[in-house]
């Protein structure tokens, strides 16, 4: 009985000597490790309790391995920092992961049957949502109607969007449901599209969607939960560690159920949208509260539309519709009073602005809100940044306002940019080396939903701005093409940097997170189009292996 305390004094020794032993958890070795723009090249990296202990070559990392330390040799592969997406609709990517996928449908017959086959293994009355859509890529260019998918969804309300979430087609159950008829109104910001006997066709625009978005159910707790964990498998496959997300659902409760349950495995800095405002400042709270895992973000406020809806807000109007400049999703003394009362209570703003009104007035609205405010460092935020004037480059600039740039919207919208807005106007979209010209920061993200998760695709929109099947010749006004360095250097110090997480991710310099990716081959070596089929072998996160391919493939547990 007396050996007892002396068994636990030996326990707690051998504990403390364990927490005190310089041996690193995970050592990958023997490949190219891309640190960050401007840091030196090595070929090793040391993990330990989640942080970067040691970056160099084999020498730095040799007296790290220990017994329990798990090795990867690379062979000559690529490590990079874990990706940081910078704009994230995540639980709705993941809600999309489990519904009807309409993104590729190749013409209105295959948007209608894949709707109705989905709608055969639904119960009764379940909605069909999500799909995202896209008319542009079918030969006729014309919107869909209720009409194409009534006969095959009558016992199932239907309301699934476009690409871009700036319209979405209700069937006409949905319709009913909603109470939209022939006599409802267009709200302010929205359009109810009608056909020429004055009857809606289904489609709405912008802030019209919310006519039916308000009657349909909110999902179930478990059902966010089945979204979140699809999502965050998607995200662990593509290399994704931090995500900056702007879910219209309340996420933030899912993501800390997942985190109490062992099922968390990127970052989250989790926005709220504008009207939480007043509720989260009286509770005291406001952007940056959280920790390593788990923050607050920015507040979320949309400006104007999308141009594949034909709604965001242009100076001019539209080359190919002369009737419309697009839409202002609110009054512009009612943005800048939003904007000057989030900014007084000390939230960051990460405000949507596609066309080149809705960017020059959003700009004004930050520097009414600096100019009446307190200084301090505010890190305004611009969302999309897509369509800006030469002459608004300057106030970015001057502001510090981060453009938060998509990089694949380039190479998909360049099939019909041009014939939506003009040339000249065209030429002043997308423009990434002109921000970064111009010392602009920028941080780089997808929109996924809008398009997909996979930051491969980002990085090839950028370095080529050409489509993913080669065109045209040189890139789409290839003066805007940036280098894969500076394209990685974006996508995770960048995008760290627009959520005030530069000092600890973004780079994999000691001390620094452990978020970082290894890709099948050095996508530094390998011809660009390559990029986009080059797998990422592990992802980590917090020092932790969250995907591992070759596990994955083989179907066995990391």
């Amino acid at each position: 009985m007396d050996r007892l305390p002396w068994l636990f004094l030996a326990a707690a020794l051998v504990s403390r000597e364990a927490a005190a032993s310089p041996a690193a958890d995970l050592v990958l070795r023997g490949g190219r490790v891309w640190a960050g723009k401007g840091l030196p090249a090595a070929t090793a990296v040391a993990v330990k309790e989640g942080r970067v202990t040691a970056v160099g070559g084999e020498a730095d990392v040799a007296s790290l391995i220990g017994p329990g330390t798990r090795v990867v040799d690379l062979h000559g592969r690529l490590v990079v920092p874990g990706f940081n997406d910078a704009h994230v609709h995540f639980l709705s990517g993941g809600f999309g992961l489990l519904s009807v996928d309409l993104r590729d449908a190749r013409d209105e017959q295959e948007f209608a049957r894949r709707i109705a086959e989905h709608a055969r293994t639904l119960p009764k009355g379940t909605w069909i949502q999500e799909g995202n859509w896209d008319h542009e890529a079918w030969p006729s260019r014309t919107l869909p109607t209720r009409q194409l998918i009534d006969a095959v969804t009558p016992e199932h309300p239907v309301f699934v969007q476009r690409l871009d979430g700036h319209m979405a087609l209700a069937n006409s159950l949905a319709l009913r449901l909603a109470g939209v008829t022939r006599g409802s109104r267009d709200p302010d910001g929205g359009t109810i599209v009608r056909d020429a006997a004055g009857e809606p066709t289904g489609i709405l625009k912008d802030n019209a969607e919310e006519l039916v978005t308000r009657v349909i159910p909110e999902p179930s707790r478990e059902m966010n939960l089945r979204a979140a964990r699809a999502a965050l498998k998607e995200a662990a496959r593509v290399g994704v560690t931090t995500i900056q997300d702007n879910s219209s659902i309340d996420a933030l409760r899912s993501y800390q159920d997942l985190r109490a349950r062992g099922e968390l495995t990127a970052r989250f800095y989790v926005w709220r949208s504008i009207s939480s405002r007043e509720p989260l400042e009286k509770a005291g709270l406001t952007s940056g509260l959280g920790d390593d895992w788990i923050r607050l973000g920015a507040l979320k406020i949309l400006s104007d539309g999308s141009m594949g809806s034909g709604t965001a807000a242009f100076f001019d109007p539209y080359t190919d519709d002369p009737a419309t400049s697009g839409l202002l999703l609110y009054p512009v003394p009612e943005l800048e009073r939003l904007v000057r009362e989030a900014d007084a209570a000390g939230f960051q703003l990460a405000v949507h602005a596609i066309g080149d009104r809705a960017n020059s007035l959003v700009l004004d609205a930050f520097e009414k809100a600096a100019a009446a405010n307190p200084p301090r460092e505010r890190r305004f935020r611009i969302e999309h940044a897509q369509v800006v004037r030469k002459a608004d480059l300057a106030r970015y600039e001057r502001l510090g306002v981060i453009a938060s740039i998509q990089p694949s919207h380039a190479i998909d919208d360049m099939r019909w940019a041009e014939r939506r807005i003009g040339k000249e106007r065209a030429r002043e979209s997308y423009n990434v080396r002109s921000f970064t010209a111009a010392g602009i920061p920028v941080a780089f993200g997808t929109d996924w939903f809008v398009e997909p998760l996979d930051p491969r695709l980002g990085l090839y929109a950028a370095i080529t701005r050409e489509r993913p099947e080669g065109g045209p010749p040189g890139g789409w006004f290839p003066e805007e093409k940036i280098s894969l360095a500076e394209a990685l250097d974006l996508y995770t110090r960048g995008s760290a940097y627009a959520e005030f997480a530069e000092k600890e991710k973004g780079t994999l310099a000691p001390g620094m997170l452990a978020d970082l990716v290894v890709f099948a081959d050095d996508l530094f070596r390998i011809p660009p189009r390559q990029i986009l089929t080059t797998p990422v072998d592990l992802t980590v996160a917090g020092g932790r292996v969250v995907f591992d391919r070759a596990a994955d493939e083989a179907g066995t547990s990391r």
